[in-house]
């Protein structure tokens, strides 16, 4: 049965038509001829408006954007022998379209589980104060390495942050003791510190009163003074020896 030629028209155009291809701006186009890597194609691999060959051209899109990709939580036995649950975010970004597509078979799930193997063995070689202290630098060594790999296949990666580790109960209880431990030694050398400073002020204080008897008088009033702002009902005044020393001097005389 012969098509009409309304028909053979609509399907030419329908063919046409899909030959036009449009890309945003974030998106780049990999284009295959016949199976080959295409090159120098009209309108080029984008973006805007791309020319195929329908039924002949191949087209598959590739983001330029930044991509988020969680970690899955991973089980690590630090240096120092202590199992630990760490999970991470890392950046990465597609910088060449043509790489990303044929020399690895699906970019993402490659660099996932290359970020999974590589937090394994970084933090495996780590010791658990340094995963809890040197977060920034062991950060910035999973960035360097992951990127490393991952080069070849045109992925760059710009970040890669370790988010939660979570620690055995028995741990956080011996974390939380040590660091009840570290407080109480600091506020044992703090007060000794202050008892030492006032001892050298009362020492400095001494000599002074030593030097100047009318210092003596002086805070003996004040002594007084302060005696009587308490309102007791019974009230000792202390009398230092210098202040009888007169009478018992006129007791003594023949």
């Amino acid at each position: 049965m012969l098509l009409s030629p309304l028909t053979l028209l609509i399907l030419l155009l329908v063919i046409v038509f899909m030959g036009f291809k449009v890309l945003p701006e974030y998106e780049r186009a990999v284009i295959f001829r016949w199976g080959r890597l295409a090159r120098g194609l009209v309108g080029g691999n984008g973006p805007g408006v791309i020319i195929l060959l329908p039924l002949i051209d191949k087209m598959i899109r590739v983001s330029l954007r930044t991509v988020a990709m969680d970690v899955p939580p991973q089980d690590v036995i630090t240096r120092d022998n202590v199992t630990v649950k760490v999970n991470a975010v890392i950046y990465f970004r597609v910088v060449d379209p043509q790489r990303a597509i044929v020399q690895v078979e699906d970019y993402l799930y490659a660099t996932s589980m290359m970020a999974q193997t590589t937090l394994r063995s970084v933090l495996g070689q780590s010791q658990l104060d340094d995963l809890l202290a040197k977060r920034e630098q062991i950060n910035a060594e999973l960035q360097r390495i992951i990127d490393q790999q991952t080069e070849p296949w045109g992925v760059k990666v710009t970040a890669v942050e370790v988010k939660n580790v979570d620690l055995p109960q028995e741990m956080q209880r011996a974390i939380a003791r040590q660091a009840e431990a570290e407080r109480e030694r600091r506020a044992k050398i703090i007060h000794a510190e202050g008892e030492y400073e006032a001892s050298q002020r009362l020492a400095d204080a001494a000599n002074v009163i030593s030097q100047n008897p009318a210092a003596l008088q002086l805070r003996y009033l004040q002594t007084l003074v302060e005696i009587a702002a308490e309102k007791n009902s019974t009230t000792i005044f202390p009398i230092p020896i210098d202040t009888l020393a007169p009478f018992i001097k006129g007791l003594n005389r023949p």
